[in-house]
């Protein structure tokens, strides 16, 4: 009786500790950056390519325009992914776009919401590509999960970029000029 007594209190302490991380930490920023020897428009229509997404963003499936016009501000999509074999979707809102230099979208899903933006910059004929993510918890137990889920994130979308830069730099298809 004794040991389950010691055991409840670590179960408890346990508790108390991850749902105290949910109110001290219920959103988490991340940031991540790729130069890739490519010019910022290449770069941006190699991106803006809706057929080149499931070649750098694991796990996309598809995207169903929703309303607005398509690739402005305003738009709405909802993008589907594979996340462990279950398809989620989120829906995307374009909040900010400035051609080859900056976009900006909002994605909400039920667990989470997340702010994103990606910056092209052009120096020298190559082009320094930023991403900055602000990911913000839904409920208590999202947002405790927020701080245990920040490197996991990160890393994810260090490997997503790493294959947009491979993306962009064997690119050969001719994009016309916006």
């Amino acid at each position: 009786m004794k040991y389950i007594k010691y055991i409840l209190y670590v179960v408890i302490v346990l508790a108390l500790v991850f749902f105290g991380m949910g109110l001290v930490t219920s959103s988490v920023s991340y940031e991540n950056e790729i130069v890739v020897n490519k010019s910022a428009a290449e770069s941006w229509a190699v991106v803006s390519d809706e057929s080149n997404l499931p070649k750098w963003i694991e796990g996309y499936i598809r995207t169903e325009h929703v309303s607005g016009t398509k690739n402005t501000v305003g738009a709405v999509s909802n993008v589907y992914v594979d996340d462990q074999g279950e398809e989620m979707m989120m829906t995307e809102t374009i909040t900010d776009m400035k051609l080859n230099e900056h976009m900006g979208m909002t994605f909400t899903m039920e667990f989470m919401d997340m702010g994103y933006e990606m910056f092209f910059e052009e120096e020298n004929g190559t082009t320094t590509i930023t991403s900055k993510s602000m990911v913000k918890g839904n409920g208590l137990i999202a947002k405790s999960m927020m701080a245990l889920m920040k490197s996991g994130m990160k890393g994810q979308e260090d490997k997503n970029l790493a294959a947009l830069k491979n993306l962009i730099e064997s690119n050969t298809k001719e994009y016309a000029s916006e």
